[in-house]
């Protein structure tokens, strides 16, 4: 899908690649790859990225949307973050913390600031900043009040498990005219939150400079351009803490009727139905329903009734998507035996009946859409019998 929207002219922008799935594919189209990881590449996740830049050449209500939008995007950041080290979300009162510190760190800070600004304003304990905690005049109740949210910011800043990931300036400036990709394929999956982390905060940056990019083609001072986000991986992030649902929602919101599509990507109904809170559960089954189109491969037999919950599956296109999850046979001759269901698909587009279809890799797309290249590799190890 990537490859053949870019041959259209619309910018593949993949943000969080875990294996990595598409950093081949990206640099063959001439993109930008970006790399993140502990030690290898740095994300601030209060950098407002294109948005500063696409403000200053915009006036009147564009450019107060865009600041407005760009400073909820960095709060619900911080606030997911934050999410993930707690495993629960920040209070209401400390969400309101952050958002006055935000604004008084957008007053004084003239470069791009990073976490650790934003953590000595709250220390610093400015008027407004007071005001919103409601210390009543208490310098120790106000103390107090954000002991717990200073002590979880200095934990993403390099003291914590997420590491110091969050805590540098940007590394790399994501460009907005080609195709892009956040290679994160340097963290281990025995790191769950710092993957959750990661893929949030790529999210929160990417919606962000896509939603400047249309800003500014808005106002006529860009071309306008067409992008497909990729979400892969989507129930890493789900399941990392009870209430992340409701951020990625947040995050992800952007206009999709001005040349923006999105395909997020998970395993299994399961994956989103298993989350621990029942308003959390709803909420990601919402994705699925609300999704223009429904695209799934072969699933086993106790995913049917999960998948049926929100979409409208026949009992022959059940039985179709049960029979591609059939393991390959047996074959001492030939260990080369495809999957019964490889390269199978069924579309789904509301009520209306699925469209089954196969896909072929030409030559040119198997050389950048190996994901098995560790298989590949000759093996040194000897077996002795």
């Amino acid at each position: 899908m990537c490859l053949g929207l870019a041959g259209y002219g619309v910018h593949p922008l993949i943000f969080g690649d875990l294996k990595p799935d598409y950093v081949d594919l990206i640099r063959a189209l001439g993109g930008q790859v970006i790399t993140l990881g502990r030690g290898r590449g740095y994300l601030n996740i209060l950098d407002p990225g294109e948005t500063r830049s696409a403000a200053a050449r915009l006036t009147g209500d564009a450019r107060r949307a865009l600041l407005a939008d760009a400073h909820g995007r960095r709060l619900n950041a911080v606030s997911a973050l934050i999410t993930i080290l707690r495993r629960e979300s920040p209070s209401d009162r400390e969400e309101t913390v952050l958002a006055a510190a935000l604004d008084v760190l957008d007053d004084r800070h003239p470069g791009v600031p990073v976490l650790g600004d934003l953590l000595q304003v709250i220390k610093e304990a400015p008027a407004s900043v007071r005001d919103a905690a409601l210390d009543r005049g208490d310098l120790n109740r106000y103390h107090e009040i954000t002991e717990r949210l200073e002590s979880s910011l200095a934990g993403l800043l390099g003291r914590g498990r997420l590491g110091d990931t969050f805590a540098h300036p940007t590394s790399e400036p994501m460009r907005l005219d080609r195709p892009v990709c956040f290679d994160v394929s340097s963290i281990d999956d025995s790191e769950v939150m710092l993957q959750a982390a990661a893929l949030l905060s790529c999210w929160a940056y990417g919606f962000g400079a896509v939603s400047a990019a249309h800003a500014l083609s808005d106002a006529g001072l860009e071309p306008e351009r067409q992008y497909f986000l990729v979400l892969d991986e989507l129930w890493r992030v789900l399941r990392a803490s009870s209430g992340l649902v409701e951020r990625v929602d947040v995050l992800t919101r952007v206009n999709r009727t001005r040349g923006v599509g999105m395909a997020m990507v998970t395993h299994s109904m399961r994956d989103l139905l298993a989350l621990t809170n029942e308003e959390d559960r709803q909420k990601a089954a919402g994705f699925v329903e609300r999704s223009g189109m429904v695209i799934c491969a072969g699933l086993p037999q106790d995913e049917m009734p999960r998948l049926q919950r929100v979409v409208n599956v026949s009992k022959i296109e059940q039985q179709r998507l049960t029979e591609w999850s059939t393991p390959p046979g047996w074959d001492t001759t030939d260990n080369t035996v495809d999957p019964p269901g490889r390269g199978n698909f069924l579309i789904k587009v509301g009520s209306r009946p699925g469209i089954t279809m196969h896909v072929d890799l030409t030559p040119s797309e198997l050389a950048v859409n190996d994901t098995n290249k560790r298989w590949h590799k000759p093996s040194s190890a000897a077996v002795s019998g």
